[in-house]
């Protein structure tokens, strides 16, 4: 969910450097939060703080801090569950063997941050940018050879499918959406709702609204089960040491639903950066993360061949679209843009929704 500006903050790093180190000498006596700083490349929704713990012995020594948006500075999502993340995280953890970096506190009081946070150890690696995307020439999984690239690639599936087929879904209850009907009825019901908190009281969207009547002409027979969806599965929330994952990380939009809400996510997530490149004159990675691939390596992996994927790749490019539209009218409330006659324009990749709701991106 990137190639938009990043989301400000209102915040003060170093008021909250002071506040941390109050905090954590409560839970661990003589400690002190120490080189504390918000990385630039901080996520479109809740905020990250890295510090490490000075103290004779630790339980952590390098730290990350996921810590609720503040509310005051017009927040991508309505709502932000650090509870629910948090569980979901130790859910995963002892449910899997996926590398989840291991969560050490979670403060429910939005006082000593001004909003709830959990900290979790900071994993050494490195995750392939989205500012300027991965697929752009100048980084290092750019640069990798065609093997490399590959070789990373099965293993992020790999997560997917071990995720997927390692956690059972009585262990991940906390995580079924409300409302009636199956799980993707669920999920797409929720996205719906979403959807009209963006447009509360600002122009609507023709195009996600016909994305949505298209996905009902494209619904399923049979969803399938549900599974533990990582929600915002795709490599930019990955740490790799090397080529190989160390460390999966983000896991707000993490909710029962079927595999397939996973798998399409991942798959449009990499082709809006694939079209973005290629619109720019660049070539990108066409060999890359291509569908077919990420399908037959899932079927190889799991034993469960991926169906209705033009229902949820639409479905994906649908729900990046919404989260774009709320960032664009972001940008508006802080006056750095105009929003414009057509509220579409304001969706990056309208062009290609536009062609999935058509039926011809796929041709």
């Amino acid at each position: 969910m990137a190639m938009a500006p990043r989301p400000r903050t209102t915040r003060d790093p170093e008021e909250l450097a002071h506040r941390l180190t109050v905090w954590l000498a409560a839970r661990l006596p003589g400690a002190k939060a120490v080189d504390v700083t918000v990385p630039a490349s901080n996520g479109l929704s809740s905020e990250t703080l890295l510090f490490d713990i000075e103290h004779p012995e630790p339980p952590l020594r390098a730290c990350a801090l996921r810590l609720a948006a503040d509310p005051s500075a017009y927040t991508v999502f309505p709502v932000y569950d650090m509870v629910r993340q948090y569980r979901t995280m130790r859910t995963v953890a002892r449910c899997t063997d996926l590398p989840v970096p291991e969560v050490r506190w979670l403060e429910e009081d939005p006082g000593p941050l001004g909003a709830p946070f959990f900290v979790m150890e900071r994993v050494a690696g490195r995750v392939p940018p989205d500012v300027m995307p991965y697929t752009y020439e100048g980084n290092w999984l750019h640069a990798a050879g065609d093997a490399e690239r590959e070789h990373l690639e099965a293993a992020t599936i790999g997560l997917l499918a071990r995720l997927h087929n390692q956690v059972p879904v009585t262990e991940a209850e906390f995580l079924r959406l409300p409302g009636e009907g199956d799980a993707l009825r669920r999920h797409v019901t929720a996205q719906r709702a979403y959807y009209e908190w963006v447009v509360d009281g600002l122009a609507r969207s023709p195009l996600i609204e016909q994305a949505f009547d298209r996905l009902e002409d494209l619904w399923p027979r049979d969803p399938g089960p549900p599974v533990l969806n990582w929600g915002d599965a795709r490599i930019g929330n990955v740490i790799y040491d090397g080529f190989d994952p160390v460390a999966v990380l983000d896991w707000e939009m993490a909710a029962l639903a079927p595999r397939e809400v996973d798998l399409g996510w991942t798959v449009y997530l990499h082709r809006f950066f694939q079209d973005l490149t290629v619109a720019f004159g660049q070539r990108g990675l066409p060999g890359f993360l291509r569908r077919d691939r990420i399908e037959s390596r899932y079927a190889e992996l799991t034993g469960h061949t991926p169906q209705d994927m033009d229902f949820f790749t639409l479905y994906a490019a649908l729900r990046h679209a919404i989260v774009m539209l709320r960032i664009a009218y972001r940008q508006a409330h802080f006056g750095e843009v105009a929003v414009p006659a057509d509220p579409d324009t304001l969706i990056l990749h309208h062009g290609s929704l536009r062609a999935m709701v058509q039926g011809s991106y796929w041709d």
